[in-house]
């Protein structure tokens, strides 16, 4: 987890990790920086201290400790190099592959990182952490290779080679922002000895109707000073600013505590601590920090974080109930474990839902802090913490999240590669899902392309269009001038029609979709010219009788579905017979199968007037006795005769006027 930009001083003081001390007075010395939580100052006097020691097996320890103090920054690339190092100085622990794993994590190189985890357990079969850690790389990689909806750029305006984080809305229509930076002309000449860059001051910058951001501009030295400042928020009136503020001297570390300035215009009043700490035991020589404000919308809860105790471990997220002026009232109050973790859990944001969104370094995520969104479950509680995923979260860094009110945009803070350097302000957004319908009308028996065949689509949201296909047979609905035909959950019916064809009917949905889809359709339009006889599915009788089986009932669903969706023809339903049998009794039989296939349209809703039953018994083979005969074997004459059993209709007419309690289409009302 990077430490660096977690404010100046907004650290644990941390333990040296090798449980033993180095020896040496430089080694001391950055033993002391290293407690305090000064990790730039200790790597340098680390280093010194190791060009004087003689022993092998100290030298390995002073190595050590110098990744270690880059872990604690945060610089992954070179916590990694100087864990090999260790490694090659035969550093007896092996916990330094379990953190070589965690620094490849921590740059996204998951399959190394994998690898480096497999090597520690194997040297420390007894320690489950790396199960956990292996886990998350797994779950990372399956992320990366399915990404969120959500895009990401840098906010190019906004950063600066130095350290910028942070941002929050500092106006009423969110276009102008307040952020943290340590760029050169922050307050303070002094470097931090954390991360050896200069404190970091609150800056503003204005964005115009065209989106450019103004120069970001200090704050007055009301709110900056020499120490650091850091995260802040407004509240919905935009008057009220609560910051962060962390006071510097030299070689010592004082807590962080929350501040607030009244805004009038673009000046700031006196700031006002808030008095948040907890009376604290006389041996209890715990540094208490307390920073990273966020508040409601009904301004009566600030959330913030601190190492106070009564947490879940690291720094927590905490509330405080607020007054009419602003001010904290009674104690505050740890958010439970249902939020917090034993790591660290900072950043909070509380959006115009009232859900919260914070950041956390729990083991789980995808490398360095990572975003989570919390929901809103009552009156100041959350649950269900769900980690934000790919693109939002990477292996670097990423925190400081902020919605543009309901919108599902806004600004958050990453280390990831393709920023200026060191922390950048990112944007976030969700880009408009784009949907689209094209395709192409053919002659269902020739193949070719059918110009001029109406395409008309009707929307559920109401919307209705059509379009004739062009010389190539092919339709196109895209774009609608500024706006677009298919629209985000929506459904939608097409119907391709045109002279002397019957109709094809589809449908297609946007509902449900989670990205942008061009549905590609053919169609493929049956002729249906006067007196033209067109096959119909296979339709099953009873042995030598008339009545329909149920499975000729069934084939009878695609003429039954033909009339309905073509409600101007009437037809003549035709029932041949094989050319066996005399041919009174067949010409008798075929017109009785031919009547029941029509009762049996009349019965499910279709006019009596727009069907002719005809029995053309054996008059019109499709295949002949004299080709029968010459066929070699038994299965082939019966498939013929079969063949010849059929039924099958023909348009009589297309100008039928329908009646008004004609059957329905299929999947209406």
């Amino acid at each position: 987890m990077s430490m660096r930009k977690f404010l100046t001083c907004f650290t644990f003081i941390l333990a040296c990790a090798s449980g033993v001390l180095a020896q040496g007075k430089q080694a001391e010395e950055a033993d002391v920086a290293f407690q305090k939580g000064f990790f730039f100052n200790a790597i340098e006097l680390y280093k010194k201290a190791y060009t004087t020691e003689k022993k092998a097996s100290e030298k390995a320890v002073l190595i050590f400790k110098v990744a270690e103090a880059y872990r604690a920054l945060g610089d992954a690339p070179n916590a990694e190099v100087w864990y090999e190092k260790a490694n090659k100085a035969q550093y007896p622990d092996p916990i330094t592959y379990y953190y070589i794993g965690e620094a490849l994590k921590d740059q996204g190189k998951y399959a190394e990182a994998i690898a480096a985890y497999n090597k520690y357990k194997e040297k420390n079969p007894g320690d489950t952490r790396a199960d956990a850690s292996l886990a998350s790389c797994q779950q990372a990689q399956a992320w990366k290779d399915a990404p969120t909806r959500y895009k990401v750029d840098p906010e190019v305006l906004l950063n600066s080679p130095q350290y910028d984080f942070s941002a929050t809305f500092s106006d009423k229509r969110n276009s102008d922002v307040v952020f943290v930076s340590s760029r050169p002309a922050s307050t303070g000449t002094e470097t931090d000895g954390i991360a050896g860059e200069s404190f970091t001051d609150l800056y503003a910058s204005s964005r115009d109707k065209l989106g450019k951001w103004s120069e970001p501009v200090r704050l007055e030295p009301t709110i900056n000073t020499a120490g650091a400042e850091g995260p802040a928020v407004f509240n919905e009136k935009r008057n009220m600013m609560y910051f962060t503020r962390c006071p510097h001297e030299k070689k010592k570390a004082f807590g962080c505590d929350i501040w607030v300035s009244k805004k009038v215009g673009n000046n700031y009043s006196e700031p006002v601590m808030l008095p948040l700490k907890p009376q604290q035991d006389k041996k209890d020589t715990t540094t208490i920090t307390i920073g990273h404000p966020a508040i409601s919308k009904d301004g009566a809860m600030l959330v913030f974080s601190s190492n106070m105790k009564g947490g879940q471990g690291g720094k927590d997220l905490w509330k405080v109930s607020l007054d009419k002026n602003g001010m904290p009232m009674g104690q505050a109050a740890n958010l439970g474990k249902e939020v917090n973790s034993p790591k660290d859990d900072m950043f909070p944001f509380l959006r115009e839902n009232g859900d919260l969104y914070f950041a956390s370094n729990v083991i789980g995520g995808m490398g360095g802090m990572d975003i989570y969104h919390a929901a809103k479950t009552g009156e100041g509680t959350w649950g269900h913490v769900e980690n934000m995923k790919y693109p939002l979260n990477s292996s670097g860094d990423d925190f400081s999240i902020i919605f543009d009110g309901n919108e599902e945009r806004g600004f958050f803070t990453s280390n990831r590669p393709g920023g200026k350097g060191e922390d950048d302000i990112w944007r976030f957004y969700v880009p408009d899902m784009v949907f689209a319908l094209q395709g192409v009308a053919k002659d269902k028996v020739t193949g070719n392309p059918l110009p001029g065949t109406k395409i008309e689509v009707v929307g559920t949201d109401g919307s209705n269009f059509s379009a004739l296909t062009d010389e190539n047979g092919g339709f196109n609905f895209e774009e609608n001038g500024k706006d677009r035909y298919i629209k985000e959950n929506t459904s939608y019916t097409i119907r391709a029609s045109k002279d002397e064809y019957l109709v094809v009917n589809d449908q297609i949905t946007t509902v449900g979709l989670k990205e942008s889809t061009t549905f590609v359709k053919e169609y493929l339009l049956q002729p249906a010219a006067k007196n033209v006889a067109i096959a119909l599915p296979e339709v099953l009788f009873e042995l030598d009788k008339a009545s329909l089986t149920p499975q000729g009932k069934d084939s009878l669903q695609t003429l039954y579905n033909t009339l309905v969706e073509n409600p101007t023809i009437v037809i003549e339903l035709a029932a041949h017979t094989d050319t066996r049998g005399s041919d009174k009794y067949n010409l008798n039989l075929s017109q009785n199968r031919a009547q029941s296939c029509v009762n049996y349209l009349i019965s499910k809703g279709i006019d009596p007037a727009r069907m002719v039953a005809k029995g053309y018994g054996e008059t019109r083979p499709k295949i002949t006795d004299a080709e029968i005969a010459k066929m070699a074997t038994t299965e082939e004459k019966e498939a013929a005769h079969q063949k010849n059993r059929r039924v099958e209709f023909s348009v009589k007419s297309f100008d039928f006027v329908p009646k008004a309690n004609e059957a329905p289409a299929p999947g209406s009302n």
